[in-house]
């Protein structure tokens, strides 16, 4: 098995995941979140979303949260 590269900063690397079938909450129906975690820091956020959002979705969600 091959070791996964420990990152040396932070948001060198991140893991991603949903928690989906959430009731409806807010303005826009969020029924779902998206949970990105940075590997050195272990710092969450948490992004509402919806569980049938497209990759476009997802990836303008990740530039907005995380990126910018």
């Amino acid at each position: 098995m091959i070791k996964i590269q420990e990152p040396s900063g932070t948001w060198e690397m991140a893991h991603m995941d949903w928690v989906t079938s959430e009731p409806q909450v807010g303005d826009r129906s969020y029924n779902a979140c998206q949970v990105i975690v940075d590997r050195f820091s272990k710092n969450p956020i948490f992004v509402p979303c919806h569980n049938d959002d497209t990759a476009m979705d997802t990836a303008l969600l990740i530039w907005n949260r995380v990126v910018s």
